[in-house]
């Protein structure tokens, strides 16, 4: 056994190769389970006791050995195939290709800066919400009509989790927290129980707007909506308020505004209207004050609501809500010059 441990020794230490492939040979010749090697390993079960303590140790400087010689013939393959490689810095780069702001992203930035100049600070809140925060305290009475309005996904099937449905949730949470006055934006992400199509999807974005001070009237609604629009949409934009509905307002309304395509005398877009509906808002209802610790009879309010993918279809003339979440680069790469 120790005659061929020895002989063995010798013959690592020649061994040579002029390629990586033929360094990788060695390796599996030698060092792998079926080498010659492992095949001493495999007789030492055969050495007399008296023996083993000696023929042990000299295979395992067998092994080391031939471990540092293989890897000392790989290594120098290595970085002659490094140096071969190298590259010259002479040349041209490569240009890399620039990405872009998703359009959705691009709009819902654009109407919280209009807002923000006009004094309103943004608050974000958690998607998962319960049911005070979405329905109860927004004057949804647990048998009122109005929650069918809203169709809710769940959370194991528990009815006091659910995904919220209207970012109205964080209006709640800052209500909670902070006295008035209360200027706030509220974007986030919104989910309901809906067939998708191209016109409507079960995951959406809303900006919410609230404002909470005495002496609010909607006349102030009115002025901070139009002033939004004409920045947002175009100086020569008119609004237009309908009466409306909505279990939190009172009273409440939705607002057009004049279709930019066809200068307000109708087109294929407005369906030959003239305008174009974006959003609801009214006067925060004093019952929806009172539940959030505000007194209402000192302070007034009023609340507003748009939906970022609608904004971002009559923006981009997009005539498929479904494009906004399929990640098709053909569609995106449309938006990579808007910052």
């Amino acid at each position: 056994m120790l005659d061929k441990i020895k002989a063995l020794v010798e013959e690592v230490k020649a061994l040579s190769a002029a390629s990586a492939e033929q360094a990788e040979a060695l390796r599996i010749k030698y060092l792998s389970k079926k080498g010659a090697v492992s095949a001493l390993f495999d007789e030492f079960k055969n050495v007399p006791a008296e023996k083993k303590r000696e023929v042990g140790q000299r295979l395992n400087e067998l092994k080391n050995l031939a471990q540092e010689k293989i890897n000392a013939l790989k290594d120098s393959f290595l970085g002659k195939e490094q140096n071969s490689k190298a590259v010259d810095v002479t040349l041209p780069g490569t240009s890399a290709a620039f990405g872009g702001r998703h359009p959705l992203s691009i709009v819902k930035d654009d109407i919280v800066e209009i807002f923000s100049h006009m004094g309103f600070t943004v608050a974000e809140g958690p998607e998962v919400e319960d049911d005070w925060h979405v329905f109860t305290a927004l004057n949804f009475p647990l048998e009122h009509p109005a929650r069918d309005m809203q169709d809710t996904f769940f959370i194991n099937t528990n009815p006091d989790i659910l995904l919220r449905t209207h970012t109205s949730s964080v209006q709640v949470r800052t209500m909670e927290r902070q006295k008035p006055p209360i200027r706030a934006v509220f974007p986030g992400r919104v989910f309901r129980n809906e067939a998708i199509s191209a016109r409507a999807h079960c995951i959406f974005h809303q900006i919410e707007g609230l404002y909470i001070a005495k002496d609010v009237s909607f006349a102030d609604l009115k002025q901070v909506l139009l002033t939004f629009a004409k920045e947002f949409f175009g100086a020569d934009t008119q609004i237009r308020l309908r009466p409306s509905y909505f279990p939190f307002t009172e009273p409440s309304a939705e607002m057009d505004v004049s279709c930019s395509l066809c200068g307000g005398k109708g087109c294929s877009v407005c369906k030959g209207t003239g305008w174009l509906e974006i959003l609801g808002c009214g006067m925060v209802d004093p019952a929806v004050l009172e539940s959030n610790g505000i007194d209402s009879k000192e302070y007034t309010g009023f609340a507003f609501g748009m939906g970022v993918e609608r904004i971002a279809m009559l923006k981009y003339q997009v005539k498929d809500i479904r494009l906004f979440f399929e990640n098709d680069m053909r569609f995106l790469s449309q938006f990579k010059s808007a910052f």
